[in-house]
């Protein structure tokens, strides 16, 4: 009797993802993560085929994330039979995003695997991905409140106001440039003496006079947003008031580009802090009420 020789199943193909969210992580993370996706392959009898990765991405949304929309290009085209990640926030910490990759892998007959976890199914992708958003949120949260806490120490809130420096080796501390001082003290004087920020704007990019941001000085940047509180003229720091919480970040969820978006006065922070004043109260106040002149309707 002739013995038949058993055919070996066909290994499964599978590609695994790798992400980390910020600079400050380590950029040791994506190689570990690979490495505990590959062996937890080699035990499942899986053969690697290709590896996808996303450096200083953050999982709130897919937008911007290379490595994870090349993956999802691969799998429409049936490159691969299963994802390994190391764990479901990999792909994303946001519940609508989850649930849409793990929606379309399923169509296209695609697995997901977590190292720790095994199959991925529906009640995992729903349980994971209402932790890694409320996870998420609540580090959002933290930030503001450690945020809120250093303003009323009179320490920076974040972000750098022309016309200061920051103190090298003590967060959240900043001291006057005189140079940038003195142009803001001439963009109020002449201001208040009735020049307009657009005539203002012109000169110092004639003088080639450095703008906060840019290349050249315009008249917003000297007006700013009334709603938002934003611009030189309204910039409260330069009479030694430091306001904080103007304005929230969102996301916008089809572009995945944060947007900024002004909050009501009542939820505004404030805290003194006069050696930080570049202007007299006299000039700020002076310069806030021919704004408002400005801003009225002429009379019939």
């Amino acid at each position: 009797m002739k013995v038949s020789t058993p055919i070996e199943p066909t290994r499964k193909r599978a590609t695994i993802y790798a992400r980390f969210s910020t600079y400050l992580q380590n950029e040791r993370s994506i190689e570990d993560q690979l490495s505990l996706c590959q062996s937890y392959a080699e035990r499942e009898g899986l053969t690697v085929i290709s590896t996808y990765e996303d450096r200083a991405r953050s999982g709130a949304s897919v937008m911007g994330r290379e490595g994870l929309l090349r993956m999802l290009d691969q799998a429409r085209a049936r490159s691969f039979d299963v994802v390994i990640v190391e764990a479901l926030d990999r792909l994303s910490r946001d519940m609508e995003d989850l649930a849409g990759i793990h929606k379309r892998l399923s169509f296209l007959g695609i697995e997901i695997r977590a190292v720790h976890e095994g199959v991925v199914n529906t009640v995992l992708v729903g349980l994971r991905g209402l932790v890694g958003q409320l996870y998420r949120e609540d580090n959002a949260h933290k930030v503001r409140r450690g945020q809120a806490g250093r303003v009323k120490q009179g320490l920076a809130g974040g972000g750098l106001t022309y016309g200061y420096i920051a103190v090298a080796g003590r967060s959240g501390e900043r001291v006057i440039v005189e140079a940038e001082a003195q142009v803001i003290r001439r963009i109020f004087q002449e201001y208040v003496d009735g020049r307009t920020p657009r005539e203002i704007a012109h000169d110092l990019n004639k003088e080639k006079i450095s703008p906060p941001r840019g290349r050249t000085w315009n008249a917003s940047t000297i007006n700013g947003n009334l709603k938002r509180g934003a611009g030189i003229l309204q910039n409260e720091l330069y009479v030694g008031r430091l306001v904080w919480n103007k304005v929230r970040m969102v996301k916008d969820p089809d572009s995945g580009k944060r947007l900024s978006r002004p909050n009501p006065k009542s939820d505004w922070q404030v805290a003194e802090v006069p050696h930080l004043a570049i202007v007299s109260p006299e000039l700020f106040t002076a310069a806030q009420q021919r704004r408002e002149a400005r801003s009225r309707p002429p009379k019939p």
